[in-house]
């Protein structure tokens, strides 16, 4: 999908979304933005519009699997979509270094998964039906190897990451491409409660910019920036036993 005409965007009232429907807000451009905070959905669609783009604002929670299903077929109904990017994610993790709490587990997995199947299945029949399409599942550099102090962080990205990848060869087959998306650590209201090092750490626009090269090109996996890629590959075929301790040591992320 060269030149996508018609995006729909979810999470895009900030961090990287919001970046997204900037990168591609131009004229000639339809933009379907959802997320939770409808101030700053708003504050995004005027700056999208100013750029020249027709944008319509959805207030959704993509756990809320019937309403997605509704807003992708009317967005749909205005302009067939051309590119789908299912984005939207929280981020929380072991705090003082216990077991995750039970419902933030749950939490993060309905958003991070569900919300992307929300995404992600509705979409799909309707570009089936054209027979051309793009979806994006924006996973992390996070799902190539859990990490102690996020496990539920980590176990969902690695979830849509497979997913992702599985849906590419038969898409495919279908006239659709799909994308599996692995930034690192992006500046965002997600990793501004980070209170410890984040290696390599880049602007949203800067991210926005490289995914939307990476879909433009149809690659099978976008994953940046490449020293962390690098990283994060090599402990995927180090035995866990021999990096365990080390893992333990790790910094925690906040719950």
């Amino acid at each position: 999908m060269r030149a996508p005409r018609a995006i729909l965007i979810t999470g895009a009232s900030s961090g990287l979304g919001a970046a997204l429907a900037e990168a591609y807000a131009s004229p000639g451009k339809t933009l379907f933005l959802g997320g939770r905070d409808s101030a700053r959905l708003e504050a995004v669609a005027r700056i999208a519009t100013a750029k020249g783009a027709e944008v319509h604002t959805e207030t959704i929670d993509v756990t809320e699997r019937t309403h997605m299903e509704v807003w992708v077929a009317s967005a749909n109904r205005i302009a067939p979509l051309d590119l789908v990017i299912a984005n939207a994610g929280i981020s929380a993790g072991t705090g003082d270094g216990g077991p995750e709490p039970a419902d933030q587990v749950r939490r993060v997995y309905a958003v991070n998964v569900d919300g992307v199947m929300n995404t992600v299945l509705p979409a799909l029949p309707l570009m089936q039906q054209r027979g051309q399409g793009q979806i994006g599942i924006v996973s992390s550099l996070a799902g190539f190897r859990g990490f102690p102090g996020a496990p539920a962080y980590c176990g969902s990205k690695a979830a849509v990451k497979v997913f992702g990848e599985g849906l590419r060869p038969t898409a495919a087959r279908e006239g659709i491409e799909v994308s599996v998306i692995c930034p690192g650590y992006v500046r965002s209201p997600m990793t501004a409660v980070n209170d410890f090092p984040m290696p390599f750490l880049m602007e949203a626009d800067d991210a926005a910019e490289r995914i939307r090269r990476g879909l433009e090109r149809n690659k099978a996996r976008i994953a940046f920036p490449w020293p962390m890629y690098a990283t994060v590959q090599l402990l995927q075929i180090i035995p866990p036993s021999w990096i365990d301790g080390l893992m333990g040591r790790l910094p925690t992320k906040s719950g």
